[in-house]
């Protein structure tokens, strides 16, 4: 008996159904990325691991999925790194390539190694999928698509004023409601540096990211495990506890940050970024998390987290200001910014309640029956007009009883039917069947054609 075939854990099949609602939401990312100037790359699926590791940190190497090379890959193994469990070093040796882990890192690449041909700022997106060996549950796939928008080669806020447009437009487009944070790396260290910590920024931000989920106590114990003193533990607390609007939080941050330079510009640069966006009337909630601390492996300015008001799913965009990632290839000093939209979480929030348009999930507008041969050859040419009109059409392939084809329309969520029998051609009008009220009418091709073009 033949082995049931299964995929690996963490990815899925996506059936026709599905498909059409990946592609409305990767068409509705993709209109509003055109709408704001930005143009589109690829880039291949593998990359060298030497592009890839140390750059999302410890955490970030160790879900990297690694390519086995080519051919005898452990004919350069030494046998004694076997015997001392050296895994690092033998998964070094072994592979030279591995899966990308998002689109950034792969993009700063492209740039420096396409540096002559671009035009800077260079504003670019991005639709592709990424691998990360995790851990699968509800909303955290081991495969999955990203959908980035970054400009590089500009100093600007205003890069980020419009990304958070994009983000609003995007989430109001899609129908979901949803909440953006803000927060920038700047401040993160102004806090470290008001308590007397700096050297412990990382061990700070990621326990504060969690105060959320955790709660405070638990915050500050995870503080004192990494170190730090009661007395920067009980400086910190006021921090974590402001509430109120931005205009508040500011001014409260501007007392607390008053010697730290670095804070103080920090705070500077989120005052124009949402100066600026009071302006513009966003449709979604738009404010300051001090606790928000993803990506500082990279980020050096603003961090920008989004998720969905009305779910439990986690995060469904993020991004942020990197003034120094080209330089890790050997392009120094060219700052850039960008946003990521998690397309599968996003599925997911919309699935979960109920915001996919009727549009949005429909395959052909029409159905032509097949009564036979020379009925069939006349409906090969009214396809056509009705195709040439920009309708979305089909026949039924075989000649089946027309409950079979009733039921092939309804199953894949055809609402409209058209009968053309011997009568109808030599009449000049059609039967056309309404296929969720059940009522009929007669009409020529005109007049099909002027029905579905109202709609």
């Amino acid at each position: 008996m033949a082995q049931k075939p299964t995929i690996p854990k963490g990815t899925r099949d996506f059936s026709p159904f599905e498909m059409i609602r990946r592609n409305y939401i990767f068409d509705s990312i993709k209109n509003v990325f055109i709408k704001y100037g930005y143009q589109p790359i690829e880039t291949p699926a593998m990359e060298n691991l030497s592009t890839l590791t140390g750059k999302y940190g410890e955490e970030g190497d160790r879900l990297l999925f690694k390519i086995l090379n080519s051919g005898d890959f452990l004919k350069n193994i030494d046998r004694s790194d076997f015997e001392d469990s050296n895994l690092n070093k033998i998964a070094a040796q072994m592979c030279e390539k591995g899966l990308r882990y998002d689109l950034t890192v792969p993009f700063a690449r492209y740039v420096v190694q396409n540096r002559n041909d671009i035009t800077f700022p260079f504003k670019r997106y991005q639709i592709q999928p990424v691998w990360r060996a995790d851990r699968p549950q509800k909303g955290r796939y081991r495969e999955f698509y990203q959908c980035d928008v970054d400009v590089i080669g500009s100093n600007s806020l205003l890069n980020e004023v419009e990304l958070i447009l994009i983000i609003d437009e995007v989430f109001y487009e899609l129908g979901i409601n949803s909440a953006i944070k803000i927060n920038n790396r700047k401040i993160l260290a102004g806090i470290a540096e008001y308590i007397g910590q700096s050297d412990k920024i990382i061990d700070i931000t990621v326990a504060i990211d969690k105060l959320e989920k955790i709660g405070l106590e638990k915050v500050n114990e995870e503080l004192v495990q990494k170190g730090l003193s009661k007395e920067s533990i009980s400086k910190l607390q006021p921090v974590l506890k402001l509430e109120g609007s931005f205009k508040e939080k500011f001014a409260k941050l501007r007392e607390i940050l008053n010697d730290s330079e670095t804070g103080l510009k920090g705070l500077d640069e989120l005052k124009l970024i949402f100066n600026q966006l009071d302006k513009l009337e966003l449709k979604n909630n738009l404010a300051l998390d001090l606790t928000l601390a993803r990506g500082l492996n990279y980020y050096t300015g603003a961090i920008i987290e989004v998720s969905a008001q009305d779910s439990k799913i986690g995060s469904i965009c993020g991004g942020g200001r990197y003034d120094d990632l080209t330089g890790i290839f050997g392009l120094p000093e060219v700052s850039g910014v960008g946003i990521s939209f998690g397309a599968d979480r996003i599925y997911d929030v919309m699935n979960d309640l109920d915001l996919f348009k009727e549009e949005s999930v429909s395959t052909s507008q029409l159905m032509l029956v097949n009564f036979g041969e020379e009925e069939g050859k006349f409906c090969l040419g009214l396809l056509q007009e009705l195709r040439k009109a920009g309708i979305r059409a089909e026949l039924y392939p075989d000649t089946a009883k027309m409950k079979k084809q009733m039921r092939y329309a309804d199953l894949k969520g055809i609402n409209s039917v058209l009968m053309v029998g011997e009568e109808e051609i030599n009449e000049g009008l059609f039967t056309l069947k309404n296929m969720k009220t059940g009522d009929q009418e007669k009409v020529d091709l005109n007049q099909l054609i002027g029905l579905f073009k109202s709609e």
